[in-house]
């Protein structure tokens, strides 16, 4: 029997084989096959059959699984984070089910105060812990706002769905992410408050990739239009988030006069805001952040090298939140990569794992770089082995 998928096949030997520090000739040194066979199937000129890549797992001493694929790591990462989401889903379930019989909650300005920490950490890519205290906070505003509902819970609450669905998102569960959105906007069409459903179309618009970026336009332009005439600086800092979130739809498109465009005009705000607001809302937003956007633009439209010269401008300083310097990180060992400088594409990898590991082992950015990095090395160092194993490549 020969697996359909014969060149993918050897393309994860050639990378397993480098992980594991073997050129050809000592991987088939370990193998009941010829030298010859194994070039062939890692080029892709010949098939793999079920019994050659059983040899080649037992030479390399890994899991057969990782070799056909059969069993993606998406489905390993689902399973190990299932008792952290799966609370977050329930809590989420109960949102129209009244309140609790014989439930006791915090006061609400506890509560208030819960939702702004909750946010906090995941800025400071404290996943875990902000996932673990979400479900038993969402049941104690749910149970508020049915009992006692008031602006500031209906607040509370809108900010505790966005911090679900910001969870779900970086942990991989984009369905998740979208029905803590839903339940996002029926909190603050309760708190009738402009700046969280502007909020919202926000998130929900970077949750459009690929082909759908256009709906992702429609959705930003709808947090504009909810925040028509508002002129606070809790407004003005999100409606110059709105223009980021534009900005790397834009680019998704491949669009740079609209990058350039909705970049200015975040810059034009950050600047009426008056300097740098990262604690609105815990966007980060600023002029440093657009900054960052323009970056991040340059990197989606692969200008790696215009994003090269941009990064080497940029020095995010210790203020930034973590999760937004973890973010640049990942980006700028993908721009050091596709430039030719591996050991600096690495370094930057393992300074974003140091800063923020959960964010940095589920960002998609990580796994195209380190795959990346394999591709290019004939023998991967340990430092990059180790990246791989970490992320379950």
């Amino acid at each position: 029997m020969s697996f359909p998928d014969g060149d993918d096949i050897g393309a994860r030997i050639r990378a397993q084989r480098r992980l594991a520090g073997l050129s050809q000739r000592e991987l088939a040194a370990r193998l009941p096959y010829s030298y010859s066979l194994l070039n062939q199937v890692e080029c892709g000129s010949k098939p793999a059959t079920a019994d050659f890549v059983s040899a080649v797992a037992r030479g390399l001493r890994i899991d057969a699984t990782a070799l056909t694929g059969l069993l993606p790591d998406v489905a390993g990462t689902h399973h190990r984070l299932g008792s952290l989401v799966s609370p977050i889903r329930e809590a989420l379930d109960q949102y129209d089910l009244g309140p609790v019989p014989d439930f006791t909650t915090r006061p609400v300005a506890v509560l208030v105060a819960e939702a702004d920490r909750v946010c906090r950490q995941v800025r400071a890519t404290h996943l875990r812990k902000a996932g673990e205290a979400l479900p038993g906070l969402v049941m104690e505003l749910t149970h508020t706002v049915w009992t006692a509902p008031s602006t500031p819970v209906w607040q509370a609450l809108a900010s505790a769905y966005r911090t679900a669905a910001d969870i779900a998102l970086k942990l991989g569960f984009p369905d998740l992410s979208r029905l803590a959105l839903d339940r996002m906007h029926w909190a603050a069409e309760r708190a009738s408050d402009p700046c969280l459903a502007a909020l919202r179309q926000y998130k929900r618009g970077l949750l459009h990739k690929g082909g759908s970026h256009g709906i992702g336009l429609l959705l930003i332009a709808d947090g504009h239009r909810l925040l028509a005439g508002e002129t606070s600086r809790e407004a003005l800092v999100v409606a110059g988030q709105l223009h980021l979130g534009a900005s790397a739809l834009a680019a998704r498109a491949e669009d740079g006069g609209s990058v350039d465009r909705h970049i200015s005009a975040a810059r034009e705000l950050a600047d009426r805001v008056g300097g740098e607001a990262p604690e609105v809302h815990w966007l980060s937003f600023g002029r440093r952040n657009a900054d960052m956007h323009e970056f991040g633009a340059h990197v989606t439209m692969r200008q790696y090298d215009d994003a090269f010269a941009k990064a080497r401008k940029l020095k995010p300083p210790a203020s930034t939140l973590t999760s937004r310097r973890a973010r640049f990180l990942v980006d700028r060992a993908r721009v050091e990569m596709e430039t030719g400088h591996p050991d600096a594409s690495l370094k930057h990898l393992s300074e974003a794992r140091r800063a923020a590991p959960e964010q940095t082992r589920y960002h998609p950015g990580t796994r195209e770089t380190v795959t990346g990095l394999v591709h290019l090395s004939r023998r991967s160092p340990e430092t990059l082995a180790r990246m791989a194993k970490w992320i379950g490549l």
